[in-house]
């Protein structure tokens, strides 16, 4: 058995990433953990029919951003469903199928109250999803929440699909400033007219799609020379918070958001 005195000795020579402190209560659950509450919100919010699923998370959503102190940098990723958003709006409230109560007549537009409150219903969705992943994303760092799946058994190959997956969005955004300001400096106007900004894709789209793909190479090559595909599995340095109740709240969490969507399939559930 470890004394205390070991124990710190061998915690004062570990790299300051594999001792990363932990800031706040929410901040400091397992990512596991983390992960399992954006499953359950989510799938309820679009499992759920009606007002009471998508009300009831976004709820929940709006106290944990408060607790974890992420409410203002959670802005721009509300801000990113507006397209999303208006192409609901739109196509529900004017196209929604078989609904007859129409609101007004323009032309050939009527738009419905059915298909308004559909549209309104699935917008409540998308913004539950959007901030229940951006909670998780502004209060668990991707290496803790790779780390903790990899220790609990997911393998390398999922790990890294996951992880890219989660990187790909900064990183894209990352290479899209680079590539603008790289041709802004050889001289292509990218603050003009709208004109102006559609012609200005191309020369942006191209080195971004060869970029990601020689980025790409470069990653399988780095990996492949640190024996991505050894079949032994990986020591993990960190071990990352987790506890009893922990385990209980994923079980509870998982298993209550499942049933909540197979009780809304079969009927039971008559919320509003």
């Amino acid at each position: 058995m470890t004394s205390p005195a070991a124990g710190a000795a061998s915690r004062a020579t570990l790299p300051g990433y594999v001792l990363r402190p932990t800031r706040g209560a929410y901040q400091g659950l397992s990512p596991t953990t983390k992960l399992v509450i954006a499953f359950a919100e989510a799938a309820i919010a679009f499992g759920v029919r009606g007002w009471t699923g998508p009300l009831a998370v976004l709820v929940v959503l709006a106290l944990t951003a408060a607790a974890a102190g992420v409410a203002r940098r959670m802005a721009p990723f509300a801000l990113a469903t507006i397209p999303l958003v208006i192409s609901i709006l739109l196509v529900n409230t004017l196209l929604y199928p078989g609904a007859t109560d129409v609101i007004v007549r323009v032309g050939p537009l009527a738009p419905t109250y059915s298909g308004l409150t559909a549209a309104l219903q699935a917008t409540l969705r998308v913004i539950a999803f959007a901030l229940s992943a951006a909670i998780l994303g502004l209060t668990t760092p991707t290496d803790d929440l790779l780390a903790d799946l990899e220790r609990r058994g997911l393998g390398r190959r999922g790990t890294f699909v996951i992880g890219s997956a989660i990187r790909m969005v900064p990183r894209m955004g990352e290479r899209a400033a680079e590539i603008t300001d790289s041709q802004r400096a050889r001289g292509m106007d990218t603050e003009g007219g709208l004109s102006r900004r559609v012609r200005g894709i191309v020369p942006l789209a191209g080195p971004m799609i060869f970029g990601a793909l020689t980025e790409v190479e470069e990653q399988t090559m780095a990996l492949e020379a640190r024996a991505f595909s050894a079949p032994a599995r990986r020591t993990v340095l960190r071990t990352l918070p987790d506890s009893a109740a922990q385990r209980l709240l994923r079980w509870v969490l998982f298993l209550g958001a499942i049933a909540a969507i197979a009780a809304e399939i079969a009927g039971v559930l008559h919320l509003p």
